[in-house]
C-alpha cells in the first residue's frame, strides 16, 4: 500500500547520521588542532580518514554488495582504528621534526618522515592483523543469523585493511607533502604540553604502586563480568520508523463481517490521533497473497506525521490497541518484522510431536508424553499445546427415527451441515476472475439452537422432517483448528528448559520416548536437530578459542616476549568492562549498538597497547634509554598525545547522537556512543596507568632480543639514527 513507506525512514536515516558525522568530524578537527596545534598536521589527519572509509565502500561497491545498515554499522565500529591509523603517523612525525628542529640536527626531513614511519609500520601491521582475527568468528555462524551479521564483519575488516595500507603509503606521502619543508618551525602544543607535565607527575607516583595496579585490574574486571548476568539481550533495537504494521488476529471462527468491524473500529480511533496521518486496512489475505491466514486475522498500517513526537504517538497507538481484549496485537516496524526471524532469540524449550488419528487418544499420549518428561532434570516443566476451543454445533442422529423417515444417517449429516456451512455447488466466471457459488440456508434460518432444531430435511418419500426429531442438536466445545503435519493430527508437549543446555536434554527425552507404549496409530517424535545446533555452537566455539590463541601468538611476535603477551592478554579486557557496566547502568540492554562499541574500544585499546609497548622496545633499543622507570615516563609521556587524541576523536565522532535525541538512525549509534564512552575511560586508565606500572614490574628488557654485532649496530644506526652511546 502508498501507506507504508519504508523509504520515507531510510532517508530520514542518512540525513540524521551525515548530521552527526559532520558534527563529529568538526569536534574532531578541534581536538586534533588543539593537540597537534599545527593545521598541516590536523589537515593530513582529516584527508586520512574519510580517505580509508571512501576506499573501503568502493571496494564494497566492486564487490556487488549492497549498502545496508550492517554494512553502515562495520564501518561505524571501524572509525576507531581507522582515526588511530590517521593520527599514528602524524603525531609520530611532527614530534620527531619537532625535536629535529630544537637539535638542529642535520638528517633530512625525507629521512625523519621515512624513520617515523617504519617505526609505526610494525606496530599498524600487528594491530591489522589481530583486528582481523578477532573478527574471524563471526564468518563460522551459520543460518540466517551468519548471513545477517556477515557483511558488518566483511565492511569492519574492509575499512582497517584499507586504512592501514593509507596510513603506509598515503599518510607518509601527505606528511611529506604538507610537512616536509625544512623552513616550517613547528612549536609544540601547550595544551598537550601543560597535560603531559600532570600526567607525568602522577605517573611517577603510580610507577611505585605493582601491587594496587594488579588489584585495580582486577576489580574493574570483575565489575565488568558481574554486570554480564545482569544484561538482557535485544540484538535489534526499536527503529524509529513512522510507519507501523499493526496486526490484529481474533479467535478462530471470528467471521468476516465481525472481523471487519472490529478493524473498523480500531482504525477510526487510531485516525483521531494527533500525529497520525494516515491509516489504512486490509483482512484476511487476497487469492494470490503470500501471508496464510484466515478471515479472523487483519493488517494495519500506521503512517505518521514527519514533525508528530515519536514516542508520544506510538505510545498513544499502542494505548489504543491494548484497549480490545481477546484479540493478539502485534505493533511493529517494517524493519522490526523483517528482521525478527533473522536475530531469533535462542529457544528456550523443546517439543515433543505426538501425532494421531482419533482426537481422544491423540490427547491421551500427550498426557503420557507430558508425564514421562516431566520428571527430567533440566526440565522446568512441561505442557501440551491444545488448539483454542469454541462452541460447536453438534448432530448427533437417533438412528431409529431416522429409520421412520427412510433417512440414513449419512443423508442427516450431509443435508444439516449444507444447511449449516453451505455446499460449493459451482463457479462463475467474471473478468478474468472466479467466484464459488455456493447453497447456503438463511441466516434467520441457523441464529439459534432452536432455529437449527427447526430445520426441514428432505426425505426419501418427497416429505419433510424436523431436524429435532431425527437428531440431538447441541453445541459443544470443539478445536478451533485441527492441526496437521504430513497429512496427520498432531499435539505438541512443550518443555520448558531455562538453561541454555538443550543437548543432554534433548538425548534423556529421547530415552523417555523408547519407553512409552501409545495407542494404535500413535507415535512421537523429538522436534529439532539438537545435536547439529550443538555441533554448530561448538565448532563456533573452537573458532573463537582459535582465534584467542591466535591473537595471543601475535602479540608474542610483536612484543618479542611470552610474558608481555600473557600480560597483555590479561588485562585487556579491563578495557571492555567500562563498556559494559554504561550499557548496564543505561539501558540494561546488550543489542548490535552496544557490541559495536565493544569491538570499537577493543581495536583501538589493541592499537594504543601495541604501539605503546613497541615505543618502549624502541627507546631501550634505539636511542638509548635504560630499561626503568625513566624509560617507561619517557614512552608514556610522548604516547600521551596520540592516546588521548584516538580515544577523544573515537568517542566524539559519534557522540553527537546522544544529544540529537531518539531520531531515525541513530537506533545503533547512540548505544554504541554509550558503550564506548564508558569504554574508553577504562581503556585510557589501563593505557595511561596500569600497563606502565605492570610493564616496569615485569623486567622485561628487548636488548637480549637485539644483535649487537658491529655491523648489526651500524645498520640500526643508519635506519633509525640511534644514540651514540649505543652505537658505541
Amino acid at each position: 500500500p502508498n501507506l507504508f513507506r519504508p523509504a520515507d525512514f531510510i532517508e530520514s536515516s542518512i540525513h540524521n547520521v551525515g548530521l552527526m558525522l559532520a558534527v563529529g568530524l568538526i569536534l574532531v578537527a578541534l581536538v586534533l588542532a588543539a593537540f597537534f596545534f599545527d593545521w598541516r598536521a590536523t589537515l593530513v589527519s582529516l584527508l586520512a580518514i574519510p580517505l580509508s572509509l571512501i576506499a573501503a565502500a568502493l571496494v564494497l561497491d566492486l564487490r556487488g554488495a549492497t549498502f545496508n545498515i550492517m554494512a553502515v554499522s562495520g564501518f561505524a565500529i571501524a572509525l576507531g582504528v581507522v582515526v588511530y591509523d590517521a593520527i599514528l603517523d602524524v603525531e609520530n612525525v611532527l614530534r620527531r621534526l619537532r625535536r629535529h628542529r630544537q637539535t638542529a640536527g642535520t638528517t633530512s626531513t625525507a629521512r625523519i618522515i621515512l624513520d617515523a614511519s617504519l617505526e609505526s609500520r610494525t606496530a599498524i601491521i600487528y594491530a591489522t592483523l589481530i583486528l582481523l582475527l578477532a573478527i574471524t568468528p563471526v564468518f563460522f555462524i551459520e543460518g540466517l543469523t551468519g548471513t545477517f551479521f556477515r557483511p558488518l564483519a566483511i565492511s569492519y575488516g574492509l575499512a582497517i585493511i584499507v586504512s592501514m595500507f593509507v596510513a603506509l603509503t598515503v599518510t607518509p606521502a601527505l606528511c611529506f607533502i604538507f610537512l616536509g619543508k625544512p623552513n616550517i618551525e613547528y612549536r609544540g602544543s601547550p595544551i598537550a604540553e601543560r597535560l603531559q607535565e600532570i600526567y607525568e607527575s602522577w605517573l611517577s607516583g603510580f610507577l611505585k604502586l605493582a601491587v594496587p595496579a594488579y588489584l585495580l585490574v582486577l576489580i574493574i574486571t570483575a565489575a565488568g563480568v558481574a554486570t554480564l548476568p545482569l544484561l538482557s539481550r535485544a540484538l535489534l533495537p526499536p527503529f524509529k520508523e513512522r510507519n507501523l504494521q499493526i496486526h490484529l488476529k481474533a479467535m478462530p471462527g471470528t467471521s468476516q463481517p465481525e472481523m471487519s468491524r472490529i478493524t473498523d473500529l480500531v482504525r477510526h480511533e487510531l485516525q483521531s490521533i494527533k500525529g497520525v496521518h494516515e491509516v489504512g486496512a486490509h483482512i484476511g489475505r487476497a487469492i494470490l497473497g503470500d501471508k496464510i491466514v484466515d478471515v479472523n486475522s487483519s493488517e494495519l498500517w500506521v503512517s505518521m506525521n514527519p514533525d508528530a513526537d515519536y514516542d508520544q504517538t506510538a505510545h498513544a497507538i499502542q494505548k489504543i490497541v491494548d484497549g480490545y481484549p481477546g484479540l493478539y496485537i502485534t505493533v511493529e516496524g517494517y524493519l522490526k518484522e523483517k528482521s525478527s526471524n533473522v536475530v531469533a532469540e535462542p529457544p528456550h524449550d523443546i517439543v515433543v510431536r505426538v501425532y494421531g488419528d482419533v482426537d481422544s487418544e491423540l490427547r491421551q499420549a500427550a498426557q503420557q508424553v507430558k508425564k514421562a518428561i516431566a520428571g527430567i532434570s533440566g526440565i522446568e516443566s512441561a505442557r501440551i499445546d491444545l488448539p483454542l476451543e469454541q462452541a460447536t454445533v453438534e448432530t448427533e442422529v437417533d438412528l431409529d427415527a431416522a429409520k421412520n423417515y427412510g433417512l440414513k444417517p449419512g443423508d442427516v449429516r450431509r443435508a444439516a451441515a449444507t444447511l449449516l456451512s453451505g455446499i460449493q455447488v459451482g463457479s462463475l466466471f467474471e473478468e478474468q476472475k472466479v467466484f464459488d457459488v455456493v447453497v447456503w440456508s438463511t441466516p434467520e434460518t441457523r441464529h439459534s439452537i432452536n432455529s437449527v432444531q427447526d430445520l426441514m430435511i428432505d426425505t426419501p418419500s418427497g416429505k419433510q422432517a424436523r431436524l429435532g426429531d431425527i437428531a440431538k442438536v447441541r453445541i459443544v466445545p470443539a478445536a478451533s483448528v485441527i492441526r496437521h503435519d504430513a497429512v496427520r493430527r498432531y499435539l505438541d508437549v512443550i518443555a520448558d528448559v531455562p538453561k541454555l543446555d538443550l543437548t543432554a536434554v534433548a538425548d534423556d527425552i529421547k530415552g523417555r520416548l523408547k519407553g512409552l507404549k501409545f495407542p494404535l496409530e500413535c507415535h512421537a517424535e523429538l522436534l529439532g536437530d539438537y545435536a547439529t545446533n550443538s555441533a554448530a555452537q561448538s565448532r563456533l566455539i573452537i573458532y573463537t578459542i582459535a582465534a584467542f590463541v591466535g591473537i595471543f601468538l601475535l602479540f608474542q611476535a610483536a612484543f618479542s616476549s611470552w610474558r608481555l603477551a600473557i600480560l597483555v592478554m590479561l588485562t585487556l579486557p579491563m578495557a571492555l568492562a567500562g563498556g559494559l557496566v554504561a550499557a548496564w547502568l543505561t539501558s540494561g540492554l546488550v543489542s548490535i549498538g552496544s557490541l559495536a562499541g565493544l569491538i570499537a574500544v577493543f581495536g583501538i585499546a589493541v592499537c594504543n597497547v601495541i604501539m605503546l609497548v613497541s615505543h618502549y622496545k624502541h627507546l631501550e633499543r634505539y636511542e638509548a634509554e635504560s630499561f626503568g622507570a625513566n624509560l617507561v615516563l619517557r614512552g608514556s609521556r610522548e604516547r600521551l598525545a596520540p592516546i588521548l587524541m584516538t580515544s577523544l576523536s573515537a568517542v566524539l565522532v559519534v557522540l553527537p547522537a546522544l544529544f540529537m535525541g531518539d531520531r531515525p538512525g541513530l537506533e545503533i549509534i547512540r548505544p554504541m556512543a554509550i558503550t564506548m564512552l564508558g569504554g574508553m575511560l577504562t581503556a585510557d586508565l589501563l593505557l595511561l596507568f596500569i600497563l606502565p606500572a605492570l610493564f616496569a614490574t615485569l623486567k622485561v628488557s628487548s636488548l637480549h632480543d637485539l644483535d649487537l654485532s658491529p655491523a648489526s649496530i651500524g645498520t640500526h644506526h643508519q635506519m633509525h639514527g640511534a644514540a651514540p652511546e649505543l652505537a658505541v
